[in-house]
């Protein structure tokens, strides 16, 4: 696998190596091993995966930005297996250089590319196709009681979402997270 760095440290694209033939193709989507190798020097690290999650969605939805407070902080590992999405970590760490900024990547099924986005991030995505099926792997489980967000819509983060917002579609709880200026960050 290939690892790109992005401009914020904790928020790596990861490029399987694929292999086509006349009968489709195979590739790794996960190896511990490898991933021990390539991403811990990055981040300081190691990262041992305990949840994996899917959803399904149609064009236009949007979820996010979500994260949970520590003690019971999370690390993801995503990808899309069908259709295609417009993903987004937001740093949210208190003191770091790239408070507020984010990194946008598209997640496809034809580009097989995956986003590793480490602890004091926000994450959401967007979904660009007709329907999308996404999956994330998660360093830590699901709990309910630390879950937080920051408004997917807030105009201040200068994300291009490539969803009219007249198109978007939310949950309710989507739509009451604060926005940044208004954050406090548990980082």
């Amino acid at each position: 696998m290939k690892i790109i760095e992005t401009p914020l440290k904790g928020a790596l694209i990861i490029e399987p190596k694929v292999f086509n033939d006349a009968r489709g193709y195979f590739f790794e989507s996960f190896s511990q091993r490898e991933f021990d190798e390539k991403v811990t020097p990055l981040i300081g690290r190691t990262v041992q995966f305990v949840q994996d999650n899917e959803s399904m969605s149609t064009y236009g939805v949007m979820r996010g930005l979500h994260f949970q407070r520590p003690p019971y902080t999370q690390s993801k590992l995503l990808r899309c297996v069908r259709g295609k999405v417009l993903d987004v970590a937001v740093d949210i760490r208190k003191g770091s250089p790239t408070y507020g900024q984010h990194v946008a990547v598209e997640l496809s099924e034809e580009n097989k590319r995956q986003f590793f986005i480490d602890k004091g991030f926000a994450h959401g995505f967007a979904v660009l196709s007709e329907t999308a099926v996404f999956q994330y792997k998660c360093d830590e489980f699901y709990h309910p009681e630390v879950d937080g967000g920051i408004s997917i819509l807030d105009t201040s983060l200068g994300i291009d979402w490539r969803i009219p917002v007249e198109k978007a579609l939310l949950s309710e709880k989507d739509t009451k997270h604060p926005l940044l200026k208004d954050f406090v960050s548990p980082f």
